[in-house]
C-alpha cells in the first residue's frame, strides 16, 4: 500500500507512531508504527505474529508493512488500523475516581477473554498484558494491541528463556518471577489485574520498589488485592485468575463461562478457529498503573515493559530474593536465582512499544 507519513500521534521507544495516509483517496484510517530497521527486532515480531492473528475482531490488525528510506536511515514500518478510543488506562484516568462501573468492566472483561482465547488457541503467548496494550475503536470494540514481546507457547522447558524477566512486572505472575515460565496462565494472571484495576482504580500491588514487589508476587501465598466495591461474583472471577499454580488457574475458554461474563452479549462478527470462534467455547477440562522505582528503571515510563536476566536487577533486589528463597532449579527459585546469577546472560533491557498519547 502506497502511503504518506502524517502528523504523530504517539511514541515508544521502539520509535514511534504516526498517522499514515494513503496516496490514493480512501476513508481508511490507518497508523504507522516505525523503528531503525538496525533495532526493529520487536517490530518484526509483532508483523509475523499478527499476520497469524488476523481473523479476530478483538486484535489490532495489522494492513501491511515495508522499508522507507528517511533522513538518510531505512525505516522498517508496520500499518495498523487505528483505534480512535484510544486505550484502556486513558478511559480509567478519564473516569471518575479513576474507576469504571461494574457492566463496564464486565463487557471490556469478555473482550478480553474472547481475544485471548484467539491468541492461546493459536498458540501464541501475548507476555504483556495491561492497559495501555488494550485500545478501543470507535464504538469502544476492544483491540488487543503491542504483540512486540508475544511469543510462541512453550511446549517443553527452555533454560535460556527462563533466564528472562520478560513483561511489565507489575502484571507479572509468580510463576514468571520464581521459575521464568510465561505460558498462557501468565496472560490469564495479567487479565485479572487488569480487570481488579478497573474496578479499584488502582493498581494490585502497593509496594515502592522491585525487590518488595517481586517477593509479593513468586513468594508465599500473598494474593493482589481484590477490589472491595466488587461483586462477590466479580471476587470469584479474580480467585480464578489469581490462583498461584498455574496448572489450576482457569483458561480463557474457562472464564467465558464464569457467571461474571457469561451474561454479557455482544454483536461482534465471529470468526473460525479448528471449528470454534473467536472468544467462544464451552468449559475446557484442561486446567487452566504504573509503579515507580527509580533505583531500577532509569529512563522508561512507569509502566513500560522489560525483558531482562535476572542478573539486571540491583543486587539488594537479588540479595533479598535470595535470602527468602530455597530448593531446586524445578521447583523453588533459589537455584534457579544462583544460577542465573552465576552463569546468566548479558544483561538485556528493551522497553515496550507502547504508546504515548498526544492527542
Amino acid at each position: 500500500m502506497d502511503w504518506v507519513r502524517g502528523e504523530a500521534v504517539g511514541h515508544g521507544s521502539f520509535g514511534k507512531v504516526s498517522f499514515a495516509i494513503p496516496r490514493k483517496q480512501s476513508t481508511q484510517v490507518m497508523v504507522v508504527k516505525s523503528s531503525a530497521a538496525s533495532r526493529s527486532a520487536t517490530l518484526l515480531n509483532e508483523k509475523l505474529i499478527l499476520d497469524e492473528l488476523n481473523s479476530c475482531p478483538h486484535i489490532i490488525n495489522c494492513l501491511g508493512d515495508n522499508y522507507t528510506y528517511e533522513n538518510g536511515e531505512k525505516i522498517y514500518n508496520v500499518l495498523l488500523e487505528y483505534a480512535s478510543g484510544g486505550d484502556l488506562s486513558e478511559k480509567l484516568k478519564n473516569s471518575g475516581d479513576h474507576i469504571l462501573p461494574e457492566f463496564e468492566v464486565k463487557k471490556y472483561t469478555k473482550a478480553l477473554l474472547r481475544g485471548l482465547h484467539y491468541i492461546h488457541k493459536s498458540g501464541y503467548v501475548h507476555c504483556d498484558i495491561k492497559h495501555q496494550n488494550i485500545l478501543l475503536g470507535e464504538n469502544g470494540q476492544v483491540k488487543i494491541a503491542d504483540f512486540g514481546l508475544a511469543k510462541r507457547a512453550e511446549h517443553k522447558k527452555n533454560d535460556k528463556l527462563r533466564c528472562e524477566l520478560r513483561g511489565t512486572p507489575l502484571y507479572m505472575s509468580p510463576e514468571m518471577v520464581t521459575g521464568g515460565e510465561q505460558d498462557s496462565p501468565a496472560d490469564i494472571w495479567a487479565l485479572g489485574c487488569v480487570v481488579a484495576e478497573m474496578a479499584a482504580g488502582v493498581p494490585v500491588w502497593k509496594y515502592s520498589n522491585i525487590t518488595q514487589l517481586l517477593m509479593a508476587i513468586g513468594i508465599g501465598d500473598q494474593l493482589p488485592e481484590f477490589p472491595a466495591k466488587l461483586s462477590e461474583e466479580g471476587k470469584d472471577f479474580l480467585g480464578k485468575c489469581f490462583l498461584k499454580d498455574p496448572r489450576k488457574r482457569w483458561t480463557a475458554e474457562m472464564l467465558l463461562n464464569h457467571p461474571f461474563v457469561a451474561d454479557q452479549d455482544y454483536d461482534d462478527v465471529t470468526v473460525t478457529l479448528n471449528d470454534e470462534t473467536c472468544g467462544s467455547g464451552s468449559p475446557s477440562t484442561s486446567p487452566r498503573c504504573p509503579f515507580d522505582f527509580p533505583d531500577w528503571v532509569s529512563n522508561a515510563s512507569a509502566a513500560s515493559a522489560i525483558t531482562c536476566s535476572i542478573t539486571s536487577l540491583p543486587s539488594p533486589a537479588i540479595q533479598e530474593l535470595l535470602k527468602f528463597c530455597g530448593g531446586s532449579w524445578s521447583t523453588k527459585p533459589a537455584e534457579r536465582l544462583r544460577e542465573l546469577i552465576n552463569e546468566g546472560p548479558e544483561s538485556e533491557w528493551s522497553t515496550d512499544d507502547g504508546w504515548v498519547c498526544v492527542r
